[in-house]
């Protein structure tokens, strides 16, 4: 049977989150260069750009995938795949059962990371390892979702290795919680600045398919549910430092000198500055970022 892989950035925030600082058109271009097959747009608690995103990816050469980071009762929790925003601030088992009747597939982000809203270990609904059910670790209050009571929806993946995640103890404890309970794990960059994208990705592969050309976003979200995925962490921020950091700026004020944006002197030179800074700064840090990312996957 033919199979092809595909390289996506699950974990992405545009200017339409609170955080994020860049326009889709702007993150999809910078994605399609450096070589990545999709990325998904998941701002926080809203889903409008993540939606045109997805509409306009096929112009960049990108499968277009919708998705959106949600604020749960419990934590985060990103949507990939559904077309329509999550309720917010439910339990993390109701918001997870939702995801799964509207399609998309539900992926634990930066675990058991308390400073930036991840959900703890306790609260995670996890198979019951002596009767195989699943048991719910989280509080469970009156559902509006179909689900029966013995019937809690579990997670599809575990966001195992974020690239925001620096000293690498977040991501090991959860490379264990998703190994300990079969999860299939992911790779992601979390960007929120243009240069970050792609730094972590993950690597799926999707069977039945001749090209990354003919696969659609059903397929990559069935390869995350059947957990035919690879992350990559370790390859990312050394290969791709450069082009990163350098086309990054350059893509950044090419793309507001042909929208306009970009119109005084003062601010092309900024421009030219941030080329230069980024230069400098992909040169003098190589050997520190190669280092601190060979500490994250060890």
């Amino acid at each position: 049977m033919s199979r092809v892989t595909v390289s996506i950035d699950t974990h992405v925030h545009s200017d339409d989150s609170y955080d994020g600082h860049e326009p889709v058109e702007l993150i999809l271009e910078h994605a399609a260069e450096i070589g990545l097959d999709a990325v998904v747009i998941t701002d926080h608690d809203v889903i409008g750009e993540s939606k045109r995103a997805a509409d306009i990816a096929d112009e960049y050469g990108l499968i277009g995938i919708p998705g959106v980071e949600v604020s749960t009762a419990h934590g985060h929790l990103l949507a990939i795949g559904v077309e329509r925003m999550p309720p917010r601030r439910r339990p993390y088992d109701e918001t997870i059962a939702w995801i799964h009747e509207h399609g998309g597939v539900a992926i634990v982000p930066h675990p058991f990371q308390r400073s930036r809203h991840g959900v703890r270990e306790r609260n995670i609904p996890v198979p019951d390892p002596e009767d195989g059910e699943i048991e719910a670790k989280a509080e469970v209050a009156d559902a509006d979702v179909n689900t029966e009571p013995d019937e809690i929806a579990e997670v599809d993946a575990i966001e195992v290795f974020n690239a925001w995640l620096f000293t690498g103890y977040r991501n090991r404890r959860a490379r264990r919680f998703a190994a300990e309970y079969g999860y299939p794990g992911i790779a992601a960059s979390d960007a929120h600045h243009l240069e970050y994208v792609g730094r972590a990705f993950t690597e799926v592969e999707i069977e039945g398919r001749e090209s990354v050309d003919a696969v659609t976003a059903d397929d990559v979200l069935d390869a995350v549910r059947n957990g035919t995925t690879r992350v990559d962490g370790r390859r990312a921020p050394i290969r791709m430092a450069a082009k990163h950091y350098v086309g990054a700026a350059g893509r950044k004020s090419g793309y507001y000198a042909r929208t306009g944006a970009v119109r005084s002197a003062t601010a092309t030179r900024r421009g030219v500055t941030e080329v230069v800074s980024t230069v400098r700064v992909a040169v003098s840090q190589g050997a520190h970022r190669a280092a601190r990312v060979l500490s994250w996957v060890t």
